[in-house]
């Protein structure tokens, strides 16, 4: 695509979004912050709603203190627990007839991206019940209210709490896509460390090395603000010295507190200033061979910042001096390769490899031609590949 028109969508894009009806979600925060849950709902006289996780999180009852608190103060929860990892087209309609069938009026989704993403797009299914989620792919396609909805992570890393984004997958094709509206950006979001604490060190690791892409693509971008500027600062700062204590001790409620919000202001910053490059390959690859989104990012993130070479020398530079990294370090490149090797080293320590073993080199034309319609005119990236 002509490099030329992706800028100018880009700009024009980016003047459009000050007219948007941007908003944050009401933020939840805190241990037990999860029996804020009926409160919600019964100020909205809304008596039944569906519970939107997946099989995992039902299996070890991390749903069970927000089924509780719904039903002990008479509030119906009807729960779908089939969301599978990058949740399909089919996968999103059969949780669609499970709200149809009982006549819900709410959705509350726990659990990470998958739940989260799963339960935005059977809102926004309700919300337009002649439209298909294949005629809603890309930006402002949604174009109606969704039905009251709860965000409620059980990792620190997607941000979809906050986000305006919902990545869906096509089991027949394999590709994996965005639906993007203002509109998807949850009510509420609840931010309850108890529910991150059962996550595995891996789950933790990919998760919070998901965040840090998120605050970074979006730092690094074309179409920040302050506010994300900001948020992806804090964001940085926050995962560089907790993601790697929440890794070691997953008790620590601190670690999983902080975290918690690093995904979240990561999330404020990517929903306005939009992703890049990484997460259009990474897509791709989730939709390809099944490989779990933020393991991709931590993969491809060093290998797309030392890409972009020259072209985000003064982001890095800013970005570390925000969030105190390297502040020693004055020469701006020898910073930059700094901080990209300081995300080698915590990928290398919380055990993620430096590539993508499923990877096929026949795939890779199809790989490229889908990352590239993702990420073009879209994302205002640093450099377009």
């Amino acid at each position: 695509m002509n490099r030329f028109f992706c800028r100018v969508y880009q700009k024009v894009l980016k003047v459009a979004m000050y007219f948007l009806p941007f908003r944050e979600p009401v933020v939840f925060e805190g241990k037990n912050s999860v029996n804020k849950l009926p409160e919600i709902f019964s100020s909205k006289n809304i008596t039944k709603v569906l519970l939107v996780t997946d099989i995992g999180l039902a299996k070890r009852n991390t749903h069970k203190s927000a089924v509780d608190a719904l039903e002990k103060s008479g509030i119906d929860c009807v729960i779908f627990d089939k969301t599978v990892a990058n949740p399909t087209i089919d996968n999103i309609e059969d949780c669609l007839k499970l709200y149809k069938e009982n006549n819900c009026q709410g959705i509350v989704a726990i659990g990470g991206g998958s739940p989260i993403d799963c339960a935005k797009a059977v809102g926004a299914r309700v919300a337009n019940p002649k439209k298909s989620i294949e005629k809603m792919r890309g930006v402002l396609k949604v174009n109606h209210k969704i039905p009251t909805f709860v965000a409620i992570p059980t990792t620190a890393g997607t941000g979809s709490e906050t986000t305006l984004a919902a990545v869906v997958t096509n089991s027949k094709t394999h590709e994996k896509y965005a639906i993007n509206d203002t509109h998807l950006i949850p009510h509420y979001a609840i931010l309850d460390p108890l529910l991150t604490v059962s996550l595995p060190p891996s789950l933790t690791a990919s998760t919070g090395m998901d965040a840090l892409t998120h605050a970074i693509e979006a730092y690094i971008g074309k179409s920040n603000t302050r506010r994300t500027r900001q948020c992806a600062e804090q964001a940085t700062k926050l995962i560089f010295e907790y993601l790697p204590k929440a890794v070691k001790n997953g008790e620590d409620i601190e670690a999983r507190e902080k975290m918690q919000k690093a995904a979240y202001l990561a999330g404020v910053a990517f929903t306005r200033a939009y992703v890049g490059n990484v997460h259009s390959i990474a897509h791709t690859l989730g939709g390809q061979y099944q490989v779990p989104h933020g393991y991709a990012n931590a993969v491809i993130l060093p290998y797309v910042l030392t890409y972009y070479k020259e072209t985000i020398y003064n982001s890095i530079f800013k970005l570390c001096e925000k969030a105190e990294l390297f502040v020693e370090i004055k020469d701006k490149k020898t910073r930059t390769e700094k901080f990209i090797n300081a995300i080698k080293d915590l990928n290398k320590s919380f055990g993620i490899g430096d590539k993508i073993e499923q990877l096929k080199e026949e795939d890779i034309p199809t790989l490229i031609k889908r990352a590239k319609r993702e990420s073009n005119p879209l994302y205002p990236v640093p450099m377009i590949f």
